[in-house]
């Protein structure tokens, strides 16, 4: 028998009215979008600062080192999920989110004002690495955390939409990245922007955070922390016995996370060194793709509720699959800037499939005792192995002359996504926030006794 539930959610969720519901989850995507905005914009500068910190190497190895530690900067997030995904399950998810806020200044904070290589030899790429691990850490927190969060105040029939402004601020955070490197690409010059110029987005990042910690303090918050919590909450032994539910998070994110981060960071790169474009057109090409992306969101979040999380998600799988390999193949080839606008529209709108449901999706797998625990190191995991490494792989593959093997390996990655989402059965019936139970390890899908009727 499992422990009850009922401790774990705030019984003044249910009763907020939209206005309330509104307010919470705008105050839970503000911090989003800034974490996001300092984590992405490492992506989107690194080819202007690689050689100050590896200046071995043509341009390409300069790039795979900096790919490098983006990469490893995810495999942070697993142990920022576990940590922060017991203190949201424990102190409740306010708190969690306030201190990943924080965590994501410090390292912005150091990437802005670090020495280069020059001046301080191997020490540079070595403090760099440091600061992308504070922000891997803070990363794989804000996701579990603010994905549980959304789920929780949101409410029946509403999810989706609710849950498409997560992906709707990862997307603006990202946009606000490309956005900051136009604007530095026409007031700066080139040899500026080399020198100094990049470290201007990583200031801006770290000021935007402390406004952040700042209006968080004020958030509702939607766990039940006192009295008679679970004394398993947040705990890996309670989050065991959801074995299945664990892998079936990590099969979804592990194609989810590689279309993802191929279309939106790796493509800024893909389209300068294998299709040839200037790294301006490309930012312009991508700056107008997501922000079609961006408001398409709640469209695809509002259609998520009607034909059911698990059928969007198929639908995204079984598309990626498809289409994943000619993609990529037509932008290697493109000469023409709208072309390649098209080619790339083509993969967002794929990965718009996805993007609204997988934060309700996942929530619903858990009981609310361990559902940020349960959301966020499985998805940090599986982030980490295939999300992180995707700039990583792609150009090693480059450098060794397998390129198109790259394609086939996003492909078979969204098979596995698929796969899992039709092993899913329908969480608006058997799911924890809206139905009757769980993923139960020997017997199959049915209701958990840890389900008792509460409703978050």
């Amino acid at each position: 028998m499992h422990a009850n539930n009922n401790d774990a959610v705030s019984p003044d969720i249910r009763n907020l009215t939209n206005r309330q519901r509104i307010r919470a989850i705008l105050g839970a995507c503000s911090g989003n979008l800034v974490e996001w905005y300092d984590f992405f914009i490492y992506a989107y500068t690194s080819i202007y600062f690689a050689a100050l910190f590896f200046p071995q190497g043509d341009q390409t190895t300069q790039l795979l080192a900096t790919a490098g530690i983006f990469a490893v900067g995810f495999f942070m997030r697993p142990l920022g999920g576990w940590i922060f995904g017991y203190l949201a399950d424990t102190r409740g998810r306010r708190f969690s989110m306030i201190i990943s806020v924080f965590l994501m200044c410090g390292g912005s904070l150091m990437i802005a004002v670090l020495p280069t290589y020059e001046s301080i030899g191997m020490a540079a790429p070595v403090l760099l690495l440091v600061a992308r691990l504070m922000q891997g850490l803070s990363v794989g927190a804000e996701y579990g955390t603010g994905a549980t969060y959304i789920s929780e105040v949101s409410k029946k029939g509403k999810r989706c939409f609710f849950g498409s402004f997560q992906y709707f601020t990862i997307i603006a955070g990202q946009l606000l990245a490309l956005l900051t490197v136009v604007v530095l690409q026409n007031v700066l010059a080139l040899d500026d922007l080399k020198a100094w110029g990049w470290r201007i987005p990583f200031l801006i990042g770290a000021v935007s955070a402390l406004v952040v910690v700042y209006l968080r303090r004020s958030m509702l918050e939607t766990a039940h922390v006192k009295g008679g919590q679970n004394k398993e909450a947040g705990s890996i032994k309670a989050l065991m016995r959801h074995k299945k539910a664990v892998l079936l998070t990590m099969a979804i994110t592990a194609g989810c996370s590689l279309h993802f981060y191929t279309f939106s960071t790796y493509m800024q790169k893909y389209l300068v060194v294998s299709a040839g474009f200037d790294p301006s057109t490309v930012s312009f090409i991508m700056t107008a793709a997501l922000v079609v992306f961006m408001c398409l969101q709640p469209v695809y979040g509002m259609l998520a509720d009607r034909i059911g999380a698990r059928n969007s998600m198929i639908a995204f799988g079984l598309l990626s699959s498809i289409f994943i390999v000619p993609l990529l193949t037509g932008l290697k080839n493109v000469s023409n800037p709208y072309e390649a606008f098209a080619l790339v529209m083509g993969g967002l709108l794929i990965a718009a499939f996805y993007t609204p449901v997988t934060g309700v999706l996942k929530s619903d797998l858990y009981p609310a005792s361990v559902r940020a625990l349960g959301v966020g190191l499985p998805y940090a995991i599986g982030n980490a192995l295939c999300g992180g490494t995707a700039e990583y792989v792609a150009l090693m593959l480059r450098g060794a002359g397998l390129e198109s093997s790259f394609y086939y390996y996003v492909a078979a990655m969204s098979a596995l996504t698929l796969l899992a989402a039709v092993l899913m059965p329908d969480l608006r019936k058997h799911g924890y926030l809206d139905g009757t139970g769980a993923v139960e390890e020997n017997t199959g899908w049915r209701p958990s006794a840890e389900y008792s009727g509460t409703r978050s």
